[in-house]
């Protein structure tokens, strides 16, 4: 277990600029206004997820191909969403998934969600994140632990999600001390729950614990059945503000 500090990291690294990174709206169809808005100029993405059905789906999705192209189109690196179930998924499953991603979508890399964070699940993703950059040359890959996982994880892939969770955990959260030997871009939060009057604190949390891919919404998960990302947040113009014009910084 990596040791912990404080919520608030006082030697954070300053010349790296904080954006956004969409964990996966509702389908095109369901959300055309939220996909919509992320081809407008001015958002500052670094990464959204296309998350067709639990994954690729079992065919080319009309209304997610034309999503996934205007926003290739737009310049936004587009994300395939793969579940590895904390590793309860086999290799085979995941690479099937992947290369129809690949093929259907021409997706960027690969979000790979629910991914473990113990040392012994090490060699496993290493070799799940090798075979994804042989299947798509420069890919780039985000492991979705959730929390904290073994250092050795930052040798695998280009960013990891060391949080994800409610504001009512956040806000009192801890950051390993290990993350200090990386830049913030290699660090992404995913916070729901998050009131419009303390997305600046949010923001600050992210900044002094050194994490440059934040994604912070309003909405909130009810009973574990909610999606809190399949929507934007009702803030969406305060926190576009905010991040583009550095106000965070």
């Amino acid at each position: 277990m990596p040791h912990l500090t404080g919520a608030h990291v006082g030697t954070a690294h300053t010349d790296v600029r904080t954006g956004l990174g969409v964990p996966g709206f509702a389908h095109p169809l369901l959300a055309p206004a939220e996909w919509a808005e992320l081809t407008r100029p001015g958002p500052p993405l670094h990464w959204v997820v296309l998350n067709v059905a639990a994954g690729p789906g079992c065919r080319p999705d009309p209304y997610c191909l034309d999503a996934g192209a205007r926003l290739s189109d737009a310049g936004v690196r587009v994300l395939g969403h793969l579940d590895a179930d904390r590793a309860g998924r086999g290799f085979t499953e995941l690479l099937a998934e992947a290369e129809r991603y690949a093929d259907w979508y021409r997706v960027d890399g690969f979000l790979v969600d629910h991914c473990p964070t113990e040392r012994s699940a090490l060699p496993e993703i290493r070799r799940v994140v090798s075979t994804l950059r042989t299947l798509l040359g420069g890919a780039h890959v985000v492991l979705g632990h959730g929390a904290h996982p073994h250092p050795g994880y930052t040798e695998v892939a280009d960013q990891l999600v060391t949080f994800d969770g409610p504001w009512s955990e956040y806000r009192w959260s801890q950051v390993a001390e290990w993350t200090a030997e990386y830049p913030p871009d290699r660090f992404c939060h995913f916070v729901h729950g998050v009131p419009r009057g303390h997305l600046d604190e949010a923001l600050r949390i992210a900044r002094w614990q050194g994490a440059a891919t934040v994604w912070f919404t309003d909405r909130a998960a009810h009973g574990g059945y909610a999606d809190p990302w399949e929507a934007m947040p009702g803030y969406w113009d305060d926190i576009v503000s905010r991040i583009g014009t550095g106000v965070s910084e």
